[in-house]
């Protein structure tokens, strides 16, 4: 019986598909790219208008007589990679192995892994476009002739096993940067000083703004004390009451960079977790009494635009949720960023009224988190703004003036389901407004002072990377997560509670970069070219014009670094440990899957042995000491020195305390807004405990 052959990315994009088509199709799966450029060799013909040399990559062979074997034996062929220019490039390299002729319209593509959706599309099949294709050809071939031709130099300089990359030396020069900008900072003595008044009944606080009609923020205590004893002596006046409404608007759904931050803020992932959840709920989850579904639309978006269908709907659901004063009288709409590809709309749930709650005992406890945060995000961004009273209120005396400004809830808005998170600075907090009037006299009962100190700028962490990378045009959404892991494996950056810390061999390679190869770690030289790109994708520039351009330049910057460099001798780190074998003082080295210790004399001593760190907690199998070890895919764990001859492991991080209902024992976890708690493993008592998140050094949640 003649079928229809439908080539997608993923075998669990091809299970769940194929359930929505039936027999009359078959759906096999690419597993991602079939060819790409050698790993041997540049692959790039330099003298020859930059033609990229494609072979089958390694393990694809199989595959790929497979999918050839399909398609003869098919009536039509459906290329339905990804809706994206590296989806289009794997959907081309397809067609090429095909031998599918260019005119024909075989390729479909679908933002959402619904059966309405691909049925949808598999009626409506377009020709390839080569213009997504040759955006992606373009970016691919900078890429390997900036990485294989920097990173040999960086081999034969430095050390081996380096690399560089366009979007991955300004990532990493930017971190690099701020800590730069830490060590250089001074910081500078301030007093917060507050007058403490009464206005009849009523006692509020104001903050001293001002001495003699001249703003003045204190720098010593001499000149507190001098503030202070003046205040004292004066008498104050209601100078100026505000009273107003203040709006705070909802925030859009999700987009990649978005959704990246929020999850590092509120679950703790990683960038690189969360875009492997995610690729799990939009390639399908089996749902229990629904089958397999994909339960969020395309994950890898720069826009905010949502369909009007599912604009409806989620109308619908906030009417029936939170009723009728919830649902703003036209839809909110949202201003995307400039340069935005806007192709795919915002991430979203495919089913606005399927919700988290509904669905829980078919998720894993990670999909679950993040489809609730990608779920209320999006129905909280079609909810009306929230609604303050604020009160402002000017206090004046002996030539001091104090300001009091505070705000109140009253009317919670799109906040009932959903605030988003922040990094660095403080959420603002509702306070008491009192009912002060314009005119009367206040009575000051205290002054109260608070010496401070200016702050360095903080530490990048992998949500306010992700956001500095956007909001400076560096890379696409899809690049984000790769080139945080790429900075972590390479040992260039680490993570210190969450924050990344420059490694000396990221300083040493940015120094490098900086003085052989300005352009490449320029922030805008390299969003320029992004806009190439689009430029490309949009047919209004030629892919190999484009490179033409950047190779010259390069090329000279290449030799002259090539010719001037000398080799950088870099000292391992000693540790205090000696080798096991030999007694030498083993270093640390940086390897696949993070640091380790190995022997200084090495080849002649091959001992090497993990980084492991005592927890201070006690096994309660057998009363050894835990210790924090590392699984091969990086992610932390706690198990016994002993093992093998005790096989105690754990996830969670083990706590000394017991649980203080049933005695059992207790491990460390994060909340949905980063408090932490003691939780007990017993299933029967399931214990909760929260603990002051300041006295907590360990992240139980981060990998």
């Amino acid at each position: 019986m003649p079928y229809k052959l439908v080539i997608v990315e993923s075998p669990a994009k091809a299970r769940t598909i194929a359930k929505f088509l039936g027999r009359t199709y078959k759906v096999e799966a690419s597993q991602g790219h079939v060819r790409d450029l050698p790993k041997s060799q540049l692959g790039v013909n330099v003298e020859e208008g930059f033609e990229p040399h494609y072979i089958t990559i390694r393990g694809r062979g199989d595959i790929l007589d497979k999918i050839r074997k399909e398609a003869k034996g098919a009536s039509r062929v459906y290329l339905a990679t990804d809706p994206d220019r590296e989806g289009e490039a794997i959907s081309w390299h397809l067609s090429q192995v095909l031998k599918i002729p260019e005119e024909q319209a075989c390729r479909i593509e679908f933002h959402e892994i619904t059966s309405k959706a691909v049925k949808a599309a598999v009626k409506t099949p377009r020709k390839l476009d080569m213009d997504l294709v040759n955006a992606q050809q373009a970016r691919r071939v900078l890429d390997r002739l900036v990485g294989y031709q920097i990173s040999p130099l960086l081999w034969r300089k430095i050390r081996k096993g380096l690399s560089a990359g366009r979007v991955q030396s300004v990532a990493c020069a930017m971190v690099v940067d701020r800590e730069r900008e830490i060590d250089a900072f001074e910081p500078q003595e301030y007093w917060n000083v507050t007058g403490v008044f009464e206005d009849g009944a009523v006692r509020f606080r104001g903050k001293f703004t001002s001495l003699g009609g001249e703003r003045m923020t204190p720098a010593s205590k001499a000149e507190v004390d001098a503030i202070s004893a003046r205040a004292r002596e004066a008498e104050y006046t209601v100078t100026s009451v505000k009273k107003g409404v203040k709006t705070r608007m909802p925030v859009p759904p999700f987009t990649t960079s978005n959704l990246q931050q929020e999850a590092s803020r509120k679950l703790g992932f990683t960038t690189q977790k969360t875009m492997q959840i995610a690729q799990q709920l939009y390639e399908g989850v089996d749902l229990k009494g629904e089958g397999t579904q994909g339960l969020v639309t395309y994950i890898r978006t720069d826009s905010t635009r949502v369909a009007d269908e599912a604009v409806a709907a989620v109308r619908e659901v906030i009417q029936a949720q939170y009723g009728p004063e919830y649902v703003p009288a036209e839809p909110n709409v949202f201003k995307g960023r400039k340069n935005i590809q806007d192709a795919h709309e915002a991430i979203r749930p495919t089913v606005a009224s399927r919700r988290p709650e509904d669905i829980k005992e078919s998720l894993t406890n990670d999909q679950f988190k993040l489809y609730r945060l990608v779920y209320q995000r999006f129905v909280a961004s079609k909810m009306p703004p929230a609604e303050y009273d604020t009160l402002a209120a000017d206090v004046e005396g002996g030539g001091l003036a104090f300001h009091f400004g505070g705000q109140k809830l009253r009317f919670p808005g799109f906040m009932k389901l959903y605030v988003e998170g922040v990094d660095d600075e403080q959420e603002e907090q509702d306070t008491a407004l009192p009912a002060i009037e314009e005119g009367s006299e206040a009575r000051l009962m205290d002054v109260e002072s608070e010496q401070r100190f200016t702050q360095p700028p903080p530490r990048y962490t992998e949500a306010s990377l992700v956001r500095a990378l956007e909001e400076k045009g560096i890379g696409r959404p899809s690049t984000y997560a790769p080139t945080i892991t790429t900075l972590l494996t390479r040992g260039y950056v680490t993570r210190e509670k969450k924050r990344l810390v420059p490694m000396e061999m990221g300083q040493i390679v940015t120094e490098m970069m900086e003085k052989y190869f300005p352009d490449i770690i320029d922030i805008a030289f390299t969003a320029q070219f992004e806009d190439e790109l689009d430029m490309v994708e949009e047919g209004k520039e030629d892919w190999h014009s484009v490179i033409s351009e950047f190779y010259g330049p390069f090329k000279e910057e290449l030799d002259k670094a090539d010719a001037s460099i000398e080799k950088v001798e870099v000292e391992d780190e000693v540790s205090d440990i000696p080798c096991e074998k030999c007694g030498a003082m083993l270093v640390y080295k940086m390897g696949r899957f993070g640091r380790f210790l190995a022997c200084p004399r090495f080849p002649e001593c091959r001992f090497t042995m993990p980084i492991l760190k005592d927890i201070g907690v006690k096994c309660p199998q057998c009363g050894a000491r835990l210790l924090e070890r590392s699984s091969k895919k990086g992610r932390k764990f706690y198990g016994c020195e002993r093992y093998p001859e005790c096989d105690f492991v754990s996830w969670d991080l083990p706590v000394a305390e017991k649980c203080p209902k049933c005695g059992g024992r207790m491990v460390q976890k994060r909340g949905r807004k980063g408090e932490i708690y003691h939780v007990c493993v017993n299933e029967q008592c399931r214990e909760r405990v929260q603990v002051d998140a300041s006295a907590q050094e360990q992240d139980a949640d981060e990998e």
